[in-house]
């Protein structure tokens, strides 16, 4: 399994919990190789296998070089989950200059129709694979906007949502299911690179279940979407919100 922005919250969560269901496991890190290490020695400690490879999704080279490593290292592939994801600070839109829209879309929806494009390159029956699923990681902003804080990070995972009904549909046929999964406020540290820590804490009240989620609880939503339990599911979008 691939799983970019594996090193830390709902990605590294994953990475954990596909290991304990047998994955050999590839995560790519932007910056915090410490945290994506110690996912990988984590692993590694309990008998799996793991490695981390730094790079940028939003860069051609490096999404190359982060599948012929798992090529190499760990052998054919069965999983991707596009994990990876930017936020920038909250802003309303009327002072979003371009080149924040212009990482915002690179990471988010570039480098997911990348990394997929590698899977299916490597999956699909069409091109003599075995067959595989991917989980896309969108967002319930995708759902409710954000207004006055990230509209351009919403529009980002609405646009995930859509590659996933897309691509779904145009690989159904080639033994590769494609989902989705939108988690609501989750205790990572996006809140932070938002400018807000205390965020969920200020909505809490606006979620039905009165909680944030934890990444662990998106992970067990993402290995069953990739697990044969999912086998007729193609195409879904599946919200891991709390109810809201």
């Amino acid at each position: 399994m691939v799983i970019t922005g594996g090193g830390r919250g709902i990605g590294a969560a994953t990475a954990r919990l596909a290991a304990e269901r047998g994955y050999a496991v590839c995560i790519s890190y932007l910056k915090d190789k410490a945290s994506a290490e110690a996912v990988v020695s984590g692993i590694l400690g309990k008998g799996g296998k793991a490695v981390a490879v730094a790079g940028d999704v939003a860069k051609e080279a490096d999404v190359l070089r982060l599948f012929e490593t798992s090529d190499r290292e760990l052998g054919p592939l069965a999983a991707l989950v596009n994990n990876a994801g930017i936020v920038a600070r909250q802003s309303r839109v009327e002072a979003m200059d371009a080149p924040r829209l212009q990482r915002m879309f690179a990471t988010n929806v570039v480098g997911a129709f990348l990394c997929a494009r590698e899977a299916v390159k490597r999956m699909s029956t069409r091109h003599g694979g075995r067959g595989g699923a991917i989980v896309n990681i969108s967002s319930g902003a995708a759902r409710l906007g954000s207004p006055g804080e990230y509209v351009d990070y919403a529009a980002s995972k609405g646009a995930v949502d859509t590659l996933t009904i897309g691509l779904a549909k145009e690989v159904a046929g080639e033994g590769i299911r494609v989902n989705c999964v939108r988690p609501g406020f989750v205790h990572t540290d996006i809140h932070a690179a938002g400018g807000e820590p205390n965020r969920i804490e200020r909505l809490r009240d606006s979620i039905p279940m009165k909680r944030g989620g934890e990444p662990e609880e998106v992970a067990r939503a993402v290995l069953w979407l990739l697990s044969p339990e999912a086998s007729y599911s193609t195409g879904a979008i599946l919200d891991v919100t709390g109810g809201r």
